[in-house]
């Protein structure tokens, strides 16, 4: 297993736990991420979820390796599955919190997009930087970014492909707060256990408002990002974007994706 659960005081912590391929999110760990999410669903016991990464990253991407040989339909299927999961994260009935301890690249940079509130330390990095791999985001960041941070600063993100540290992420609005990485858990479990505390269907019913303001219309725009994404599949450009990236990534010449 790859992504674990543990609960206490109604406030369920879900770590994904790739360490060796700095929790980047290939299908299985997509999957049961979901399998995750619909247990806490679930379980009225639940009333906050904290995600994050373990290790150094919160999640570095999707996971090149696999994506790199896939044809246009199974890059859209692939765009589907991650889209299903962070739509799942994003319409659940309890609050969820991104607890981003590093990189926080590609796919992960998303994940974070579909939570409701996210912190991160410090030492966190982000960046949609698929068009230098000859793709473009997939897994909604085209169309959660701009929403969370703005036109001009999504459109600077998502077409230089360069990373943002921590203090810019705060100052464009992508993130709540920054902690030092010794105490982002502990501020976050703060705010978590403070949710928990107030009254669970208000605490519900005033998320699904919010959401269903902030979410108008994305269902037909994620289908047009999965069209786009898909269709940079078997292209020249994503094929040896792709080829270089992972030839660079076993040379150990990448800290990140």
């Amino acid at each position: 297993m790859s992504v674990l659960f543990e609960l206490k005081d109604h406030v369920g912590v879900i770590t994904i736990d790739r360490q060796e391929a700095l929790n980047a999110l290939n299908r299985q760990t997509l999957w049961e991420l979901k399998n995750v999410i619909n247990g806490a669903e679930a379980d009225k016991d639940v009333r906050v979820v904290v995600i994050t990464g373990a290790g150094r990253a919160f999640v570095a991407g999707a996971d090149i390796a696999e994506m790199s040989d896939m044809s246009p339909h199974e890059a859209y299927e692939f765009a589907r599955v991650g889209t299903h999961v962070f739509n799942r994260i994003e319409r659940a009935r309890f609050p969820v919190i991104a607890a981003i301890n590093g990189f926080a690249l590609g796919g992960g940079c998303e994940l974070a997009l579909a939570c409701d509130i996210r912190y991160c330390s410090t030492k966190t990095k982000f960046a949609q930087p698929e068009v230098t791999l000859g793709i473009t985001p997939g897994f909604g960041g085209t169309q959660r970014l701009p929403r969370v941070i703005g036109l001009p600063n999504a459109m600077e993100m998502i077409l230089t492909g360069e990373m943002v540290d921590a203090a810019k992420a705060k100052s464009i609005g992508l993130v709540n707060d920054v902690f030092e990485p010794e105490e982002l858990m502990e501020k976050v479990m703060e705010k978590a256990r403070a949710i928990a505390g107030n009254a669970p269907i208000a605490v519900s019913k005033a998320k699904s408002v919010i959401r269903s303001f902030h979410c108008s219309n994305i269902t037909n725009d994620l289908e047009a990002e999965h069209n786009v994404f898909s269709g940079c599949f078997k292209t020249h450009d994503q094929t040896m974007a792709m080829e270089a990236f992972l030839k660079k990534e076993q040379r150990g010449e990448f800290e990140g994706r």
